[in-house]
């Protein structure tokens, strides 16, 4: 057995079990063994029911007092059991399991295990594991894996598979140097990876984890330094002595350009005039500005006879992008020909877009990632701008990068990283920080609220719809999921259909959607179609709706607070004072200390950094935030101090005659795998 073997070799996995497993990229017993779980079932000691903490997974010794008659309510078959101790007591309630009325005894001791809540003011739980005290021994201290699942797959036949490769002894060499190993306290490679699905106790848990984040960290941030070595000293091929059209441009906005937009202007000014290729990046807040910057540069390519393209996550976006070049162009009579290419365009329009952009007729081509596909041939691509560059992957940039002779690259992130992180993970890259917003940006007011807010957060939705405003309401799921106590998208926007006015449009969004769908859905949430949109974090970036002057938050609690603030950063985007609703479905107290962090600022990178300090050894499965830097099991944010050792380590191995020595080979063969195939698949 070879870890390079396909997941069929295992026993009991056929095609229609191998199919499933594909859904989940799990392909090879590799890709099975990386396919590391998301949390644990933790099998603690029993508790009384005046110990139970509310809202996580509890497990407490119950003593049955009283089985009730089942209830039928639409197709549910309800059973409600009062169980309780010598002091207190809870509701336990079942739904379609009609047998336990016969399983379960007035006078029975048992263990239940699950999330105590309340509900009419009483304790309760609902659907709980039920354990005689023998049972529960034999769990208890265990920790379960769980893992990311798709339909039809459990986390026992994952489990199950894992088994089988570990028991194997399908050994992988140790890469890691012994002194490196050694000064940053790292567990051996195998061990870790057996101990990440199977961990005797929670320290095994934290040890293993250590190692196997260190060894994401580190052979991302060694990737990275080596492409620098190759694209920093790229000699620069062209000139942009003309300047004039771009500083007039400057001079006629109807805005003064804030010092720190100024500042990285001519950062980019400078770049694209020095020897060497520019590769930089802008990060600015939400709002800060960072379009204008790069609608001056991409100004400055053309009035020097070159192309510039600018590539967006999404279509909307793109558009939204192109229509701002072409106010441009008409407003103060700009010689620019912007142009725009997207997937949705039928064959004739990209045949004919395509042909523009090869006669160099167009000069400032906007568009998604099809501006790099084969048949798009530019004339003169000098600059190249990637906006909200962590939706990219590093090969997507490169793509983009050859159809030119070596362009200058700038990249664009709203991602409120600290700096000091910056610095490590965009390590190919310089940096320029627009650290302070136009003047004229109103300051978006926020309130955290509990679930008990949501009648009056409706009624002042339907205020701001009636004051000719739109409305934003994110929720965590698409759909209902038995694993999560939380609202989902599907539901709840039927839901509000019955709690707004009919005469107001509701619809929802979700990145399960097809592309053209959820264009359509955002387009006519822009032109005010629909006035509240109820969506995933699908819209975290994507689209400019400056109408939209309310942003509510369902479970905030799942998110992270970096991801909660780039959601925020969809109002306030107009003249209008603007407003968001962080409802929080949790009852523990360092989840509204976390929460509050964003009452008291609209600054990302402050919340990042606040976020940061938060942020414990212990809170291994915590709020991962989507989208930024999305590592198999690793976190910038919950795993800084393990960043920077990675970095650190990474210093020693940079030089390429160092890795050349014999006792560094593992490491050179793993680093040669890393950049084939995972920085392929790493976004940025």
């Amino acid at each position: 057995m070879n870890l390079s073997d396909n997941i069929t070799t295992l026993k009991g996995i056929g095609e229609k079990s191998a199919a499933l497993f594909h859904k989940l990229n799990i392909y090879t017993l590799e890709d099975l063994i990386r396919h590391y779980p998301r949390d644990y079932e933790e099998y603690a000691s029993p508790v009384g029911i005046r110990f139970a903490e509310r809202d996580c997974i509890q497990s407490l010794r119950v003593t049955i007092k009283k089985v009730e008659s089942i209830k039928r309510v639409r197709n549910l078959q309800i059973l409600n059991v009062l169980a309780g101790d010598s002091e207190n007591s809870i509701v336990l309630t079942w739904f379609n399991m009609p047998y336990l009325k016969n399983k379960l005894r007035s006078g029975e001791h048992m263990i239940i295990r699950g999330i105590p809540f309340l509900k009419n003011g009483r304790l309760t739980m609902e659907q709980p594991e039920l354990f005689t005290e023998k049972e529960y021994e034999g769990k208890q201290g265990q920790l379960l894996p769980k893992y990311a699942l798709t339909k039809g797959l459990t986390s026992n036949a994952i489990m199950k598979a894992v088994r089988q490769v570990l028991d194997s002894k399908v050994l992988e060499k140790e890469f890691l140097p012994a002194n490196i190993r050694k000064e940053y306290e790292l567990a051996e490679y195998n061990y870790a990876v057996s101990t990440i699905h199977f961990p005797n106790c929670m320290d095994d848990l934290v040890f293993a984890r250590k190692r196997l984040v260190f060894d994401e960290f580190f052979l991302f941030i060694l990737s990275l330094r080596y492409l620098k070595e190759t694209t920093e000293k790229i000699k620069n091929d062209f000139t942009f002595s003309k300047q004039n059209i771009t500083l007039n441009l400057l001079e006629q906005l109807p805005f003064k350009l804030t010092n720190a937009q100024l500042r990285a202007f001519e950062d980019v000014k400078e770049n694209m005039n020095s020897e060497y290729v520019m590769n930089r990046l802008i990060q600015g807040d939400v709002g800060s500005g960072k379009t204008i910057v790069a609608a001056l540069a991409l100004c400055l390519a053309s009035e020097n006879g070159y192309q510039g393209a600018m590539m967006a996550p999404t279509e909307v976006l793109a558009r939204q992008h192109y229509e701002y070049f072409v106010e441009l162009k008409e407003k103060y009579q700009l010689p620019i020909h912007p142009i725009l290419l997207t997937g949705s365009m039928t064959a004739k329009e990209k045949r004919t877009v395509r042909e523009r952009i090869e006669l160099g007729m167009a000069d400032i081509i906007i568009g998604t990632h099809t501006l790099f596909q084969e048949s798009v041939i530019y004339k003169n691509l000098a600059l190249v701008i990637t906006d909200e560059q962590h939706r990219f992957g590093v090969r997507q940039r490169e793509m983009l990068m050859e159809k030119g002779t070596c362009p200058h690259v700038l990249v664009m992130s709203a991602t409120p990283i600290p700096r000091t992180l910056a610095i490590i993970i965009y390590g190919d890259l310089d940096i320029s920080v627009i650290d302070e917003l136009p003047s004229n940006r109103i300051p978006i007011k926020n309130c955290v609220v509990d679930t008990s807010y949501r009648e009056k957060a409706y009624q002042f939705i339907t205020k701001e719809v009636y004051g000719g405003h739109q409305v934003y309401v994110i929720c965590p799921m698409v759909e209902e999921s038995e694993n999560m106590e939380a609202e989902n998208v599907i539901d709840y926007a039927k839901m509000l259909q019955t709690k707004l006015p009919s005469d107001i449009t509701i619809s929802y969004l979700h990145g399960k959607m097809k592309a053209k769908e959820k264009n359509d859905i955002m387009e006519r949430f822009a032109a005010n179609e629909i006035q509240v949109l109820v969506s995933t974090t699908v819209i975290e970036v994507g689209v400019n709706v400056p109408n939209a002057t309310v942003m509510m938050v369902e479970n905030a609690e799942c998110f992270g607070l970096a991801q909660l603030h780039q959601l925020r950063g969809r109002v306030g985007r107009g003249g209008n004072q603007s407003y968001c609703i962080f409802v929080n479905g949790s009852s523990k107290k360092d989840t509204k200390k976390r929460l509050d962090i964003l009452n008291k600022s609209n600054d990302g990178f402050f919340i990042s950094s606040e976020d940061l300090k938060l942020r414990g050894p212990g809170d291994l499965f915590g709020f991962r935030q989507s989208g930024i830097l999305e590592f198999k099991i690793g976190d910038i944010f919950t795993d800084a101090a393990i960043l920077q050792n990675a970095s650190d380590a990474a210093s020693i191995f940079s030089d390429k005659e160092i890795m050349k020595k014999a006792e560094y080979s593992e490491l050179n063969k793993k680093l040669e795998l890393y950049l084939q195939n995972d920085l392929n698949s790493l976004s940025l």
